[in-house]
């Protein structure tokens, strides 16, 4: 998959700049660079960087499609986020894992991690498929 292309869907995930390294059927693993413009006042990374960065990874890992030229599109209905620990620098790497999945709706878990492989955040979330993206065939891509 093309990172730009999927990221040029949304201008706040174009922003960002995450690389989506690995996304498969109920699985996603994205790595963000932390940037000076994504970290708070105190210079760790910003809690609403950091909820995005989850919530895209859980969200993304109940929308995988195999079709080319399709898509598969949701929303977050419910995202519980915990702050375990701060980053300063360096790699943010996501890993979001879907655990259910409906007719309607998933479930996923996400969790970021620093290089060294400590745990800073994780998130659990419930996510409802846009009209036809039940279907793991998806819809056309818009553009």
């Amino acid at each position: 998959m093309n990172d730009q292309s999927y990221y040029q869907e949304s201008p706040y995930l174009a922003f960002l700049k995450p690389s989506l390294l690995e996304w498969r059927d109920g699985f996603a693993r994205v790595s963000l660079d932390l940037r000076p413009e994504l970290t708070n006042r105190s210079g760790v990374a910003h809690g609403g960087i950091l909820c995005a960065l989850l919530d895209h990874s859980a969200g993304i890992s109940g929308l995988y499609c195999a079709i080319e030229g399709n898509r598969r599109y949701g929303m977050t209905v419910s995202l519980t986020t915990n702050f375990i620990g701060q980053s300063s620098s360096g790699q943010l790497l996501a890993t979001g894992e879907r655990v259910r999945s409906g007719r309607n709706l998933f479930f996923a878990n996400s969790r970021i991690e620093q290089e060294d492989g400590t745990v800073i955040a994780s998130a659990t979330g419930v996510f409802r498929y846009r009209s036809g993206s039940a279907d793991p065939r998806g819809v056309s891509a818009r553009g």
